[in-house]
């Protein structure tokens, strides 16, 4: 970081998986609203783990970018292998990708392994990585008191969102107000570090009454006076305002279109019933409930002795009936000897 580049690849980075994740939540809680469970990553259709391989490439391009190539002699220590005070801010931002990089590679391992509760434990080393670049950015060694320190007050506000919601996101799973906002905020710090990068060292776009000024290995902007500081720190301000308002109307409109392009699926009613905690026999059933293996095996031994009483009293003409009927309506969904038997509707008015 440090300059345009440095902040506009990885504000796209940001962005553009903060984009994904918008989008995936969005369609999986329209397709499924009443099952819907936030997971931490979506996998892709070729390529399960390409989120997080993306992850892992953008942050190593980014260190060896603020260790090796950003520097003039391409390494970041001093001739006594000290870390001089104006690569400091490169370790800094360096340290950020590094945790980001190690919840990538976490996730994807916990994934192969098939760890259990891997979601949880994924999202908390994602918590810890925002936990760290929330720390590393207040306490930044780049002075936070002229016009670039106004852009990281402001980031370090949406990088607290971005980590509230990623803890909220371990006991409130299904939460999808939590999804949206935490996508959002990704979206957001994407979109601000492009807005600071190219605000901080555009020349033509400083505010007035001050410049660019190249302080210890990098450029800075300073302003002649307080008043154009002030000036310049409220048009900050006010920039912010409008790209978040901008970002929330972009959510809105986007949760809308990506609703109507995948509608709800359908319902389907079983023939035998589940059977609740207390007992009672409910109508409604979902492959994905948890019942009792004896509570399944009890529906289907039911079934089969209904199936045999009504067979036994049963005349061979009405039987052959039966069958012939049977087949015309085609009956639809035998999920094996212990999963729920579910039949086309026309089949109730034979």
């Amino acid at each position: 970081m440090g300059t345009l580049v440095g902040h506009v690849a990885p504000g796209t980075g940001f962005l553009l998986i903060g984009l994904w994740q918008l989008f995936n939540h969005i369609r999986l809680f329209s397709l499924r609203p009443s099952s819907y469970a936030a997971p931490v990553w979506f996998p892709a259709r070729r390529v399960r783990h390409l989120e997080l391989i993306l992850v892992i490439v953008g942050t190593a391009a980014s260190i060896l970018m603020e260790l090796v190539v950003g520097p003039a002699k391409h390494q970041p220590f001093d001739e006594d292998g000290t870390i001089p005070s104006d690569h400091l801010h490169n370790f800094e931002h360096a340290s950020i990708s590094l945790a980001l990089l190690a919840y990538a590679a976490v996730t994807i391992h916990l994934d192969r392994v098939r760890a259990p509760m891997r979601d949880a434990v994924s999202q908390l080393v994602a918590a810890a990585a925002f936990a760290q670049q929330l720390l590393i950015f207040h306490l930044h060694s780049a002075d936070h008191m002229g016009v670039e320190g106004q852009f990281h007050w402001l980031l370090q506000g949406v990088i607290a969102v971005t980590l509230a919601t990623t803890l909220l996101g371990i006991p409130f799973p299904r939460s999808f107000v939590v999804s949206l906002v935490r996508s959002a905020s990704l979206v957001l710090q994407g979109v601000w570090f492009v807005v600071m990068g190219v605000m901080l060292w555009t020349p033509g776009l400083i505010p007035k009454g001050c410049f660019l000024n190249f302080e210890e290995g990098h450029e800075v902007v300073r302003c002649r006076t307080d008043e154009a500081l002030h000036r310049a720190k409220s048009l900050v301000n006010l920039q912010f305002s409008w790209y978040l308002t901008a970002t929330v109307v972009f959510v809105v409109v986007f949760y809308l279109q990506v609703s109507r392009l995948y509608p709800e699926e359908p319902q389907y009613l079983p023939l035998v019933k589940g059977r609740h905690a207390d007992g009672d026999r409910d109508a409604r059933f979902s492959i994905g409930d948890d019942h009792e293996d004896d509570d399944d095996e009890d529906d289907v031994e039911a079934a089969k002795r209904s199936y045999r009483h009504v067979a036994s009293g049963t005349k061979p003409m009405e039987v052959e009936g039966f069958i012939t009927g049977v087949w015309e309506c085609n009956v639809v969904f035998l999920l094996g000897e212990k999963g729920p038997h579910f039949i086309h509707p026309n089949f109730l008015s034979l």
